[in-house]
């Protein structure tokens, strides 16, 4: 065993080596100073156990022994197998055992075993406190002499051990607090990242924040929203441009668990293809000309939310690989990244094309498609709902009234008329631009509708499928009659038809009422 002066010496080098070191190197500096008790002893081997907060398991961080002796095993949590030995150090407990195992309990049968099988003859542990809790111990042991253990023994393992104890928690102080300051930054880059796109997104939101309708064919679409909205199924929304769809993903987003977080746009079609990668999958500083920082793309901006992907059909055919291995896996790489990145999001695509030929033309990938076609819904277009023309109509002008300084009172039923006989193919966002511009040039409380849409109304081709015809033929005589299909003036005897029978076709061709306008 070594003198004062070398215990001195020993302590003054730990003492500077463990002062002011990173983090990074000290479980190298407590294996060496293990090494160094072995030797400052004249024992064999050398560990560092970790007292485990909560279920009161133990675990060995660091351990040495001599070329010739076998060290204890490293374990990251050690539970239930030695209990008489755990539930003293537990306790504070300085335990010396100078001939092993005899001056062991009988029925601590595990600790037998174990210093049987290493062997150990002669073993000291001492307990260590950090902030009020034991929180480690300093063991030591010889395994081919006997060796009686001092309270000087005791005192200078307990004075090495502390040195040790308080580097090492100060090191996991300081690694946590790196850890969670590096989480603090990359929140708030997610979060400036998200409030940024939110910010361009407000400014881009649809004219009109609601689905409306009442005819068959809205209600049928909502029922289906309603139905997928709370799982977690991709969806995949098909329909002409300007039916809504943009809309349609805001309700189910809405509608779903991932409310709280935020729903995520990108237009596939309006990205050049040399930027969709970076955008979708975001990319490190110095990826390609022009990357001055790294910048998080829209998956990890939607992470926990939701994603939309309008014009879906539009993305190449090299990003169609890395979509799909998101939908699969959930994993990506920024571009000039070398570490993959895992998400959760759910993806709600769009697209007014037909997938299922370019597929078969092979500029869309089958196996994509399966995966986003998991729960499709189809959105009527407009001329599939004459009967809601209007009820949009009227939802349009007092939307737009404050905006545009206009007070519509009327809507004269030869422009009504011409709105519902139209077949628009750009479907609400054309009826929404046409309205927009007729409050525009209405000097007064009634709607006038601009010349040159008045033409192209009056240009529109009959209808060819009779229950087109029907439909629009009733709804005329309808309105005609003010909707009466009873009593003086009815719908039904102009018709020439019975009021139960005119009933019954109105149901089956979907044709209801429009809702009163308010006068607000």
């Amino acid at each position: 065993m070594g003198s004062d002066a070398q215990f001195r010496s020993l302590l003054a080098d730990l003492s500077t080596r463990f002062s002011g070191g990173s983090p990074e190197h000290v479980d190298g500096e407590v294996d060496r100073a293990l090494s160094q008790v072995v030797e400052f002893l004249g024992t064999d081997r050398s560990s560092l156990l970790q007292i485990l907060p909560g279920d009161g398991a133990l675990a060995i961080s660091h351990s040495w022994a001599k070329p010739d002796v076998t060290a204890a095993a490293v374990a990251t949590r050690i539970t239930g197998v030695f209990r008489w030995y755990h539930e003293r150090l537990r306790a504070g407990e300085t335990l010396r055992f100078d001939r092993l195992p005899e001056e062991l309990p009988i029925d601590a049968l595990a600790e037998r075993a174990y210093v049987t099988q290493l062997p150990m003859l002669s073993h000291l542990a001492v307990p260590l406190m950090v902030g009020g809790r034991w929180v480690c111990a300093l063991l030591t042991a010889t395994a081919k002499t006997y060796r009686t253990w001092t309270d000087e023994d005791v005192e200078r393992i307990r004075i090495i051990g502390q040195v040790l104890a308080n580097a090492v928690y100060r090191s996991k102080i300081e690694c946590e607090l790196r850890d969670t300051l590096s989480e603090v930054r990359r929140l708030q880059e997610r979060l400036e990242a998200e409030n940024q796109y939110l910010r361009g997104a407000i400014e881009e939101e649809p004219g009109f924040e609601e689905i409306v309708g009442k005819s068959r064919a809205i209600r049928e679409t909502l029922a289906l929203v309603a139905q997928v909205a709370p799982a977690p199924t991709t969806v995949l929304l098909l329909g002409e441009t300007g039916t809504g769809k943009e809309l349609l993903a805001h309700a189910i987003h809405a509608r779903s668990e991932r409310s709280a977080r935020p729903l995520i746009k990108v237009n596939c079609a309006a990205l050049p293809a040399s930027l969709i990668e970076s955008e979708l999958f975001g990319h490190e500083k110095g990826a390609f000309t022009g990357a001055s920082s790294a910048k998080a793309g829209r998956f990890e901006l939607a992470d926990g939310g939701t994603l939309f992907l309008d014009e879906i059909g539009e993305i190449p055919a090299e990003i169609q690989v890395k979509l799909l291995r998101v939908l699969q896996d959930g994993e990506f790489e920024r571009v000039g990244a070398v570490r993959s990145r895992k998400v959760d999001v759910r993806i709600v695509a769009a697209t007014n094309r037909d997938l299922e030929t370019a597929m078969a033309k092979g500029e869309f990938r089958a196996d994509l498609y399966y995966r986003l076609s998991a729960f499709p819904i189809r959105l009527p277009p407009l001329r599939d709902r004459r009967e809601d023309i209007p009820i949009l109509v009227w939802e349009l002008i007092h939307r737009g009234q404050a905006e545009l300084d206009r007070r519509i009172e009327r809507v004269p039923d030869g422009a009504m008329q011409a709105l519902m006989r139209y077949s628009w193919p750009g479907n609400i966002r054309e009826l929404g631009n046409v309205i927009e511009r007729a409050m525009i040039l209405s000097p007064s409380s009634t709607l006038q509708l601009d010349a040159s849409f008045m033409g192209r109304a009056a240009r529109v081709e009959p209808a060819e499928r009779l229950d087109e015809v029907e439909r629009a033929h009733f709804v005329r005589v309808l309105e005609r009659c003010q909707w009466r299909i009873s009593g003086a003036g009815n719908a039904a005897a102009a018709l020439g038809m019975r009021p139960s029978t005119l009933r019954s076709r109105l149901k089956k061709l979907g044709v209801e009422r429009p809702a009163a306008p308010s006068s607000g």
